[in-house]
């Protein structure tokens, strides 16, 4: 009996060697995870927002940050970026993605570092994608502030699990210290911290809501250009509008 796998099996088999896969994607006609819990993910999401980026991307760099599978970096080089870099933590993620760039004949540089590594780079970068990663980190302030002062040199797009309430409150810029019933409301900037697991992964740190994310995005010196979908929203690099210098001191012991 031949027991050759044809050039389809071979590519399941190595595809499956390299899994369980997070993303869904189609190399050589073969799906990396067709029974996603979520669907056809990232590319129904994608759909949602990708008209916000140009089409022609010919001369820019990109970074993504948390590429995963690389999904997002491979949809940046086949809208001609220069460069595409992604960055990643896990190193199984990594090995799915220099296997997909490299079955679809795309040239992008891939490197295992943390958010909080960007500096090393030493660039800027036209457009950093970073999606669904702020939720998992237990830093994610300075992870924005990293992004901002060291990789963004003018777009971001930006993705964070949400909960809670969605309205945007109108604030006062400064509250009185014995002021309290303000933080009772639902609408207010809220960041909720998970002790132990939020659907069944330890990595689930902190769920802003809406006016929560926003206010972090602004104060971390990002401007909001769209906000195409629920989660997703196209940032410019701005200026930070706080100031620490000359602060009179808190209250802290």
């Amino acid at each position: 009996m031949d027991t050759a796998r044809t050039p389809k099996e071979e590519l399941g088999r190595r595809i499956e060697a390299l899994g369980p896969w997070f993303h869904n994607l189609r190399i050589g006609g073969v799906e990396t995870a067709p029974d996603h819990f979520l669907g056809d993910y990232p590319a129904f999401k994608w759909q949602g927002f990708r008209h916000v980026l140009p089409e022609d991307l010919t001369g820019k760099t990109v970074l993504d940050v948390g590429c995963n599978a690389g999904f997002y970096a491979l949809e940046m080089k086949r809208r001609g970026a220069a460069r595409v870099v992604g960055v990643d933590s896990d190193p199984r993620y990594l090995a799915q993605a220099r296997f997909a760039a490299e079955q679809s004949g795309l040239e992008i540089e891939f490197r295992q570092m943390s958010v909080y590594e960007v500096p090393k780079l030493q660039e800027r970068f036209d457009l950093v994608i970073f999606m669904g990663v702020l939720y998992h980190l237990r830093h994610p302030l300075l992870a924005l502030d990293l992004l901002w002062e060291h990789a963004v040199g003018d777009m971001m797009l930006f993705q964070c699990l949400q909960r809670g309430d969605e309205r945007i409150p109108e604030l006062s810029e400064n509250y009185d210290f014995a002021e309290w019933s303000v933080f009772d409301q639902p609408d207010y900037p809220k960041l909720f911290f998970v002790e132990e697991r939020y659907a069944s992964d330890p990595t689930n740190w902190f769920i802003p809501n809406t006016a929560a994310m926003e206010a972090m995005l602004r104060s971390s010196g990002f401007e909001i250009a769209a906000h195409p979908e629920r989660e997703v929203y196209l940032l410019k690099r701005g200026a930070r509008h706080y100031a620490v210098e000359n602060a009179p001191c808190g209250f802290g012991g």
